[in-house]
């Protein structure tokens, strides 16, 4: 194999769970709410839609949900399972199944919303249940029976299975025998890339191929069917935009009220998404050190050219001498820059962040690990879930392989130009290249001709999911609608922009379709 003719940028599509790991984690807002005085109402299954089900899946549409209290048993929750078809070209070939959590709304109801919190691989389940007015304002938990689910793939459904944790410690953590950028480097990234897709296939029980976009939709709209809702309606956030378009593309006739908010661009390939990323992060990080060098506790000093400069030398120091913790685990360059990542999807989390490079500048890496733990779903030592499994699984499945040298180095060129500092440590042997099963999506736009409005949040300085995506995919849309924010950090809606928020719950609440290109300072 030419490594360096089949490898991508690494970092492909790192829109990873922003809202359910790097915001909602470092904030400190994981509990569930219920508004006080509420009382929940019993209870209750609906008659599933099955209108215009063929016969072949209408065993699936037309089964009845056994709601029953969550394993973790907070109030005013409850939990089901949704069998769908394994292969929904081939309904008969087997079955998976998809949890749900229900959060029954405390007025009248007008239905049922659901909604995914990004990833790929990210537990919507776990979102709602464990952080329910983050996901969602209170109008909309007053009007609507909020839903969270784990795609196919995910978390408490039937899920894909790789590593146990010290085989994931090695592998997301350990520090590379051979010097960065050299064949021999390369060559070790890339084994070490065959066994964690060679242990998916083993452990995942024949899921793999079946684990994309597409049969995600699918699901999503049996969950609405089962549910009992004629129309879906739907809040996704950074990938959970791209699950969204996809959705009302394949059912524009079911397509209900749909907000994306962090948007994707569906007809951007996966070389020009790591290059956008790379960039959109490196001006969050520049933002975080003009903010850090007017705290006037920085542990960075002079302008933010000097501070980014210091900060590339450190994550230099630390890629030649690793820092070593008190576990044992030595902190590399990588992990560093993964705990740097994870707290530039919100504001919230950059005090952390000064904390963490604060330590890693006199030698005690535990906070930087505490950020890239987070990143990672990491605590004590276990992997408290799936997402980085199921993160690769579909991307793998998603994103068609790309073998264009020529346009690489492009890439490589204007990251180095416009991200230097995190540029350094951006690229390498993609694990898709050596993934079980040749991919089936496909890149392209989204029209969603018949599905009629759609609301699109952008957020101007968002670096997981760069503002101009947002721009793209609303034009893209037969009826798109753009909402502007106009600030920092992964997505818009509830994050303290009373102009963003009016205009979404208007549309969810009395359906009325925002101004388009409304922007919210």
């Amino acid at each position: 194999m030419n490594i360096r003719q089949t490898s991508r940028l690494r970092r492909l599509a790192a829109i990873t769970a922003g809202l359910a790991v790097a915001s909602v984690a470092l904030s400190g807002c994981l509990y569930a709410m219920i508004p006080e005085g509420a009382t929940p109402r019993p209870s209750q299954t609906n008659e599933p839609d099955t209108e215009g089900v063929s016969a072949d899946l209408l065993p699936f549409y037309e089964q009845t949900l056994e709601w029953d209290s969550c394993e973790n048993g907070t109030a005013g929750f409850d939990c089901a399972f949704v069998t769908v078809p394994l292969d929904w070209d081939n309904p008969a070939d087997g079955e998976m199944e998809i949890s749900v959590v229900r959060h029954q709304a405390t007025g009248t109801p007008m239905g049922s919303l659901l909604t995914n919190p990004g990833g790929p691989g990210a537990s919507g389940a776990d979102f709602i249940l464990n952080s329910l007015d983050y996901a969602v304002g209170e109008d909309l938990i007053e009007n609507y029976d909020v839903i969270g689910f784990d795609p196919r793939g995910v978390g408490g459904s039937t899920a894909v299975r790789c590593f146990d944790p010290e085989q994931m410690d090695s592998y997301l953590y350990d520090i590379p025998e051979n010097e960065r950028g050299t064949d021999a480097w390369e060559a070790e990234l890339t084994e070490r890339n065959k066994a964690f897709a060679e242990a998916c296939e083993a452990n995942s029980d024949g899921i793999l191929p079946f684990i994309t976009t597409i049969n995600s939709a699918r699901d999503m709209d049996l969950i609405r069917a089962v549910l009992g809702d004629k129309q879906l309606n739907y809040l996704g956030f950074s990938y959970g935009t791209f699950l969204g378009a996809t959705y009302a593309n394949l059912y524009p006739e079911k397509a209900g009220r749909l907000v994306l908010d962090g948007a994707i661009d569906p007809a951007v390939s996966g070389l020009d998404v790591g290059t956008t990323q790379a960039l959109g992060f490196e001006s969050a990080l520049r933002a975080y050190m003009q903010d850090c060098l007017d705290s006037g506790s920085c542990p960075f000093n002079g302008t933010v050219d000097d501070a980014m400069a210091d900060l590339g030398a450190l994550l230099a120091s630390v890629d030649r001498t690793p820092l070593v913790n008190d576990d044992g685990r030595l902190l590399g360059a990588d992990s560093l820059m993964t705990g740097i990542i994870v707290t530039l999807y919100s504001e919230d989390s950059w005090s952390v962040l000064t904390q963490a490079l604060e330590g890693a500048l006199q030698g005690d890496p535990y906070a930087a690990f505490y950020l890239a733990d987070a990143y990672n779903s990491r605590e004590d030592g276990v992997y408290i879930d799936n997402s980085s499994e199921a993160f690769r699984a579909y991307n793998c499945m998603d994103y068609p392989v790309e073998n264009d040298p020529g346009a690489e180095d492009a890439s490589m060129a204007k990251i180095e130009k416009g991200a230097p500092t995190i540029a350094p440590y951006w690229s390498g042997p993609d694990s898709c290249e050596v993934w079980p099963y040749p991919p089936t999506g496909t890149r392209g736009e989204i029209h969603a001709e018949g599905a009629g409005p759609i609301v699109v949040v952008g957020t101007t300085n968002d670096p997981a999911t760069p503002y101009e995506w947002s721009v793209s995919l609303a034009d893209q849309l037969e009826e798109g609608v753009l909402i502007t924010r106009v600030g920092e950090g992964h997505t818009g809606y509830n994050k303290g922009n009373a102009c963003v928020d009016d205009a979404v719950e208007a549309f969810f609440l009395d359906d009325v379709v925002p101004q388009d290109e409304l922007k919210c300072e």
